[in-house]
Order: structure tokens, then sequence, then C-alpha cells
């Protein structure tokens, strides 16, 4: 007999830590090769862990709820093996992962209210025992913790988190706390409403929120906290993209395999006018301004459940069509399935959502921060319009299309927002109704 630590795996390589939601297995029952032990979450995926040996399921280490590192131990299975089948190479030394599990599993029961923050801040936040641990070490309040930017889920602040504050404490004479608080953390206080009574009928259903629905209703709370929305509007004439794809969808499929949709089309435009207007990509950062590198454009897609999902094209700009046809489907497939990577919903620099696809002709989209900018297009629909030639103007049909693009006014003024929503008009345009796939 044998015993194997089974740890939690790196889910991607922006990905420090997870949340266990769900054992699958209990101790004591048989576990066969692959098959799933515990469901996980990291932001806004969840994910099953497969046993890679078969045996027994021995001890659970950590609790439903417990916010765990990666490459930490999780649960020991007994197997049949003649030698253990320990943690894979990339896994730490065992004096490492012991001193993960003893720093995570430290208590404040023995503490005292002065001593170590709680599990749970004013706001509701909660603090994993890693990051409590730090605090009490540091010093750290709660009230600078709950001042402290977190990067986790929900909002939560990580082990990163945390060691990258500790050196920003008390500069420029100020309070710790104070130093800590930039203006977007401050203007989400200031701004935050209390939420109404509700009654309850008779006959009422009651509907608790999935966790999904949960991180979705904070984020967009905190969005339109932190940033000033304005949204600018055009219509579109799409009529050449709508001509070339109904020319090319067949044959497109046929000898690629995908069907194309305007999703990859739309995108691809917006890569070129973000390329003309590199301040759309960007991120506010306190009184800092972010210029963003890569071009990460996130696709929202709803979920069968209702729920929404955004995962990101990483490098759009350097993709032709066909490349962004096979990512989008890509994605879209998996993301309904569930299948998708942590990696692959972080990073993002910009935001399309396809209203039209709810046969929608507008909408006023919430920006996906930390971007600054998120685009909604709507509905195609064949519309008369003034067509103008040099023998003068006529009244056509044309496939028509509004695009309304939000964007955060403490940095996008309207010029800026303005005509960068007119650019990738101009683009969408001027499609080639004569290219070649």
């Amino acid at each position: 007999m044998a015993q194997f630590d089974l740890i939690m795996p790196k889910m991607g390589e922006s990905v420090a830590e997870a949340t266990i939601i769900k054992w699958l297995k209990q101790p004591g029952d048989s576990i066969e090769l692959d098959e799933p032990v515990l469901e996980i979450a990291t932001d806004k995926v969840d994910s099953e862990i497969p046993s890679p040996v078969e045996g027994v399921l021995a001890e659970i280490l950590f609790n439903e709820g417990d916010v765990i590192q990666v490459n930490a131990v999780i649960a020991k299975i007994t197997t049949n093996a003649a030698v253990a089948a320990s943690a894979p190479s990339s896994a730490p030394a065992p004096e490492k992962v012991a001193t993960v599990v003893e720093d995570a599993a430290k208590t404040t029961a023995s503490e005292t209210a002065a001593e170590a923050p709680s599990a749970h801040g004013a706001s509701g936040r909660f603090y994993s025992p890693l990051v409590r641990n730090i605090a009490r070490e540091e010093g750290v309040s709660m009230e600078e913790l709950e001042a402290i930017a977190g990067s986790g889920q929900d909002g939560r602040v990580t082990k990163n988190d945390i060691l990258a504050y500790l050196p920003k404490r008390g500069q420029n004479g100020s309070s710790a706390a104070s130093a800590a608080k930039k203006p977007a953390q401050q203007a989400k206080e200031i701004t935050k409403p209390l939420a109404p009574a509700v009654s309850v009928g008779s006959g009422d259903e009651i509907i608790e929120m999935d966790r999904m629905r949960k991180m979705i209703a904070d984020h967009m709370v905190m969005s339109k906290a932190v940033s000033p929305h304005v949204t600018s509007y055009v219509e579109v004439d799409m009529t050449n993209m709508v001509m070339w794809r109904e020319k090319v969808k067949k044959e497109f499929e046929r000898r690629e395999g995908e069907k194309i949709t305007f999703t990859p089309m739309i995108i691809e435009m917006v890569a070129k006018a973000i390329r003309d207007f590199p301040m759309i990509n960007v991120s506010v950062d306190g009184t800092n301004i972010i210029m963003r590198k890569h071009i990460n454009i996130g696709m929202a897609t709803a979920l069968p459940s209702g729920n929404l999902i955004v995962p990101v094209i990483k490098d759009a700009d350097t993709k032709n069509l066909i490349g962004l046809t096979k990512a989008v489907n890509d994605l879209a497939n998996r993301a309904r399935a569930n299948k998708l990577q942590p990696d692959e919903i972080q990073g993002g620099t910009f935001t399309v959502t396809n209203v039209g696809s709810f046969g929608n002709v507008m909408g006023t989209p919430i920006i996906n921060q930390p971007q600054v900018a998120i685009l909604a297009v709507g509905v195609i629909k064949k519309k008369p319009a003034i067509i103008e030639t040099p023998q003068g103007d006529l009244i056509g049909i044309r496939h028509m299309m509004y695009c309304s693009l939000s964007y955060d006014h403490r940095v996008v003024d309207g010029s800026l927002g303005g005509s960068f929503l007119r650019r990738i008009a101009d683009h969408l345009e001027a499609f080639d109704p004569n290219t070649s796939i």
C-alpha cells in the first residue's frame, strides 16, 4: 500500500489559488483513474479535478469554501502501488508544501482581535487564512486590508496583493490606510448606495443567485461606481459584409470546417480601430494610465444558465479572419460547455458584446473593469437608406446596424470615444466585397 498526495493543480499562468466548491468523494470512497474528486472555482470558471491514480480517498485536508494556493496538498489517496505515486515533478518540495499548508491552516482562535484581522471585513470581503497570517505578522490592520485593491475572486485580496502593498505603506507621510486607497476605491465607497428594503408578497418565489450571478452583480455595481459611463452611437452600413458572407459562407465551411459569423469580422475591424486609437486600449490605476501592449479582445458569451462569461482572444490584431473565426468558435463552444481555462477569461483589454443576437437594435453596455471601453453591436436589419453616388443621391435597401460604445469618461473624452467609434464604422463599411478566403 502507498499514499499519494493530491495537490491543487495550477489552472493557468495567472492563477495562484482556487476555491473548493464541492467534494465529489468522501474519505473511504473508491476512486478510479481520472475520476473527478472535487470541483474548484477560479474567478468565473468551475473545473473538476480528476484523480491521477486509482485507489481510496484516505483524507481530506480542506473544507468546501476554503481558498487554497496551487501546489498545496488537498487530499491523500491510498493506492495499491508498491511505490508511492508522489506529487508531480512540478510540485514544490515536501518541506515547502508543509509550510504552505501550515500557513494556510493557522487559525486566529488563539489570537486577539488586535493581533489579527477576522475572516470577513466590514465590507463582507473574505480574507484567506494565508492573507490574514501575513497581515498579523506585518501588523496590517483590518482597515488597511479593506483599503487594498484585490485582484482575486470577488475582489478578494490575494497573497501577491498584500505582499505588493507592504512596501508602499506610509509613503508620502500619509497613513497606511489612506495611502493604500486609490481614487477608484474611494469613489466606490462614497457612491455605493444602500439597497432598498424589499417586501415579499403572497405567492412570490425567492430564488437565490448562484455563485456566478453574484459575481456578475458585484462586478457590474463596482464598474458603475468606479467609472463614469458615457455611451455614443453610430449607424453602420453593413451591406458589403452581409453580401460577402452570404457569398462565401458555404465554401468557407467546406474548406475550413468552421461556420463564419459576423462576430470575427467585427472583431477584426475593432482590432484595426484600436491600433488607430491606442488610448482606448488602456486601464486606470489610481492617477496612472496603463497603456496595454497587447490587443486582447473579450467577447461576451451567453451561457445556457443565463449567465454571461467573457472569453478573451489574445493578440487579436495579429490574427487574420480565418484565425479569428476559429478562435471565436472554439472559445464560444467551450464556454457553453464549461470547458474554458482560467487564463482564457483573463487579460482582456477591450470587450465586444453582440446584443443583436437577441434581436435588439442597440444597447448601453457596462464596462468590463479594468478596461475603459466596451462595444455593443445590434441586429443587422434591412432599411431604406440614402446612397450617395457621383450621379446623385438614391434611395436603396441597405443592411444597417447600430453600434454603441460605452467608455470611461475619466480617461476617454467624447472626442476620443466618438472618433474611435466612427473609425470602427468606417472599417466595417469599407470591407472589400472581393476579399478572398
